[in-house]
């Protein structure tokens, strides 16, 4: 019995190594809109698709980012100043593509724009702490979604929705996490819907990675939202706990990946595959902790990530 289940096994993975090879023709005549393009994953994956050919409309936040990108590609790629907490942008940032794309429409949407922080216990937090990322990391991804809908579905095109790991597995307070939820939830229901218009849609998964390029700020966000806690929920914590999850935050960005390629590269195989997957988890902290935990019994989940966590000054 057991060797018929490993044959089958070896089938199934053989036939999806066959399907996920095969890639789309004409790379030079498609047009891939990305967000978050100043650092981290979008500026790399900007770099990457211009050197494979695409047309890449490529959104920074800043006019530095812009400029510093459009330095180090070539003359395809092309820049605009995007901030998608802001109406107004996102809608500049739409008839600037349309006037690119015209008939052709959008290839690929990849939209990989967001901030973290703060991140603290939820205890320490304002309702503003978590308005201020949802704004962003989920409502400006939805914008940005609506608007540029109909040009990819002119392309019967692909959307690439950057979540996280701990959109799977909530592992501390801020709006991080409840964020990365809901571009999981809207990402499901965005890819059900426009599958009869022949559209893929994937979403993106990844562990800790070193996007930041000042990690310092995390350490400094940490310590000054413990500084703005009024008195008696610092009495409550106490200030062993804030020590200890400052070191853990400390420890945590010292194991964080260095190597943007492996989620960069799951983005690319989403736009270019014939058969892009629904869910890409890279990052080896992403692949044998957060997902599988994320399918064990709340139970088992609580358990696990109470080892990790500091206990109160008045904990019961």
């Amino acid at each position: 019995m057991w060797f018929y289940l490993a044959v089958l096994l070896g089938l199934y993975f053989l036939r999806r190594w066959y399907r996920e090879g095969q890639s789309v023709e004409n790379l030079r005549e498609k047009y891939v809109f990305i967000t978050g393009c100043d650092s981290g994953f979008g500026n790399k994956l900007a770099r990457q698709l211009d050197a494979l050919g695409f047309r890449v409309l490529a959104a920074c936040y800043t006019q530095k980012g812009a400029e510093e990108l459009e330095r180090l590609s070539s003359d395809r790629l092309k820049t605009t100043i995007l901030d998608i907490s802001s109406k107004e942008s996102v809608v500049a940032a739409t008839e600037w593509v349309k006037g690119i794309v015209r008939s052709k429409g959008l290839w690929g949407l990849v939209n990989n724009a967001a901030i973290g922080l703060p991140m603290a216990p939820i205890g320490w937090l304002t309702k503003d702490n978590f308005a201020n990322v949802i704004g962003v990391n989920l409502l400006g991804l939805i914008d940005v979604t609506l608007h540029m809908l109909p040009l990819v579905r002119a392309a019967r095109g692909r959307i690439v929705n950057v979540s996280s790991a701990v959109g799977r597995l909530a592992c501390f307070g801020g709006g991080y996490c409840p964020s990365k939820f809901g571009v999981e939830a809207f990402s499901d229901s965005l890819r059900r819907e426009l599958l009869p218009f022949g559209v893929k849609v994937s979403i993106i998964e990844p562990g800790g990675f070193a996007t930041n390029p000042n990690m310092y700020t995390i350490e400094e966000t940490l310590r000054s939202t413990w500084n703005q806690v009024p008195s008696d929920i610092k009495d409550a914590y106490g200030q062993q706990y804030f020590e200890y999850y400052h070191k853990a935050f400390q420890d945590l960005i010292k194991t964080l990946s260095k190597d943007l390629y492996l989620v960069t590269d799951c983005m690319e195989h989403a736009l270019t595959s014939c058969y892009p997957r629904t869910r890409y988890s890279p990052g080896w902290d992403a692949k044998l902790f957060y997902i599988p935990l994320s399918y064990m019994p709340t139970l088992v989940a609580d358990f696990v990530l109470a080892r990790f966590a500091p206990k109160p000054a008045q904990a019961v």
